[in-house]
Order: C-alpha cells, then structure tokens, then sequence
C-alpha cells in the first residue's frame, strides 16, 4: 500500500466508537478523510437502514459491511427455523443500505453438545439454505472464524482454515471469509491460509484490533486499540495486499475504556494509529 492514500481505505466499524450518534460519526469520519464505516444491526434498524444509507452517501461513506448475522448452530426445528428468518432479515438490511457484504459468527454449541464437527456441518447447512436469497438480494456473506476461547459459546469456526473449509463449498462471490486479527493472530496458520483465501478471491474483508491483557471478564470486550498490544498489525495488511485484497481495512474494537473518552477524540487516535500501524 502507497502511504499517500492515506486514510481513504480506513473504515471505523460503529462499534468502536458506539458514543458516537450514527449522524456524528458519519460527520467526523468524512472531516478525516476516512473512507467507510462499518455497521451494526441493532443501531442501524433504530435510525432507519434507508436514512442511514442516504446519510452516509451525502458524506461520501461506504458502508463497508453490516454485522451480524449468523448463530446457525441450532439442532432444534424452531430455532433453526428462527436463525433462517432472521438472517434474511439481515440480507435485506444489507441489501438497504447498499453493502454488499453481511458478517457472519457461526455460533456455537447448543447446551449438552460435543461435537464440534457436528455444529459446523449445520453451519454449512443454514449457509445453503440461505445462498440463493443472499445472491438475489446482490449481498455476499462472509463467516468469521473466532478466536477458540468463543467456540463453546459463540463461534464452532476458530481458524481461517476452517471458515474457508465452509466457504470453499460456494461460489466465491456468494461466501467469503472475514480476516480479522483479533481472533487469528496467534495461529502460525494465517499466512498461509491468507494465501489461499487470496487465491480463491474470498477475502471479504479485513478488520483489526489489537491483543491486550489480562482479558476482561466475559472476554468478549478485550479487544486493544491498535498498537497497544501484541499483534503485528501491519503483517495482516501485507498478507492481504499480497494475497490480491484491495478492499476497506476495517478497525473493530470492543473496549469500555474507548467508550468512556470523547468519541470524537477516539476516532482522531485510531486514524492516526492506523497511520502509524497498518499502512
């Protein structure tokens, strides 16, 4: 990547500055020159997907993906049933807001289960039954692969390996994988599995946070201001670049301790982290 594109591929997923009204962050995002923002389901249904897409084009703001859908782990038929309803809800609202790209967390083992093969052929399963009306709706879906300490509760895909294990059954352009550095930093793997994804044209998008501990309790927001700790940022953007990826690098972070502070200030620091970081 040329230095001189600056902060136009940066993209600031919502929830790393959540203190932040959608209108404000659209507003400070493009005072910066960023290029798009990531979104979430819940804020996004509350302002109206269609005045969040007309608010961000008025700024120049790609929405580069909605989170989430997903949680396909079900063995029960209503459940099952239920997890299939609200993901064409979600490929709807993607499709809305003109993103083409809806992220998926698989979910993770129903109560009683074991087998973790089991939950992840019943990911497979609901991605089949969900592809067609994904690819009318002009929306890809991306799975996720989350770091194991999720993989009893939330997420049975824990490696890249196996999120392209899934992905690799359709069409590329109809399931691809999130590379997010958070979650798979730790695996030797990752390069390597970068490659592949590249080679197959399914990286959907690249997101990062950095590794900070001690985790908190529930671990789920532990995830670190880029540079703070232990991953070499920079690496997952020149495996992606080399992998052929061009798209947004979107900064996901869940962190009480960024949500306390001005969010305004919040996202100047992140920007500038991203400068000093990643490119």
């Amino acid at each position: 990547m040329n230095p001189g594109q600056g902060l136009a591929r940066l993209s600031i997923n919502q929830e790393t500055v959540r203190q932040l009204s959608l209108p404000e962050l659209a507003r400070r995002a493009a005072e910066l020159g960023i290029g798009g923002v990531g979104l979430w389901r819940d804020p996004v249904r509350a302002y109206g997907p269609a005045a969040a897409a007309r608010l961000l084009r008025q700024h120049g703001l790609a929405v580069t993906s909605l989170c989430r859908g997903g949680f396909f782990t079900a063995r029960e038929a209503g459940a099952r049933r239920a997890a299939l309803d609200d993901n064409r809800a979600a490929l709807d609202e993607a499709a809305e807001l003109g993103t083409g790209l809806l992220v998926l967390v698989s979910g993770g083992l129903p109560d009683g289960e074991r087998d973790l093969a089991a939950a992840r052929e019943r990911v497979a399963d609901v991605l089949a039954e969900l592809a067609p009306y994904a690819r009318e709706r002009g929306v890809r879906m991306a799975v996720e692969p989350l770091h194991p300490m999720y993989a009893s509760d939330r997420c049975v895909v824990s490696t890249l390996g196996q999120a392209l294990d899934l992905a690799e059954r359709f069409p590329a352009d109809e399931v691809g994988v999130v590379v997010d550095s958070y979650h798979l930093w730790w695996d030797e793997r990752v390069p390597r599995q970068i490659a592949r994804a590249g080679e197959q044209g399914r990286i959907a998008i690249l997101q990062l946070a950095d590794w900070v501990t001690p985790l908190p309790e529930g671990v789920l927001l532990g995830r670190g201001q880029l540079g703070d700790g232990a991953i070499d940022l920079r690496a997952f953007r020149t495996w992606t670049d080399a992998a052929g990826y061009r798209g947004p690098v979107e900064v996901e972070i869940f962190n009480p301790a960024l949500w306390e502070r001005d969010g305004a200030e919040v996202l100047r620091e992140t920007a500038a982290r991203y400068l000093q970081h990643v490119l």
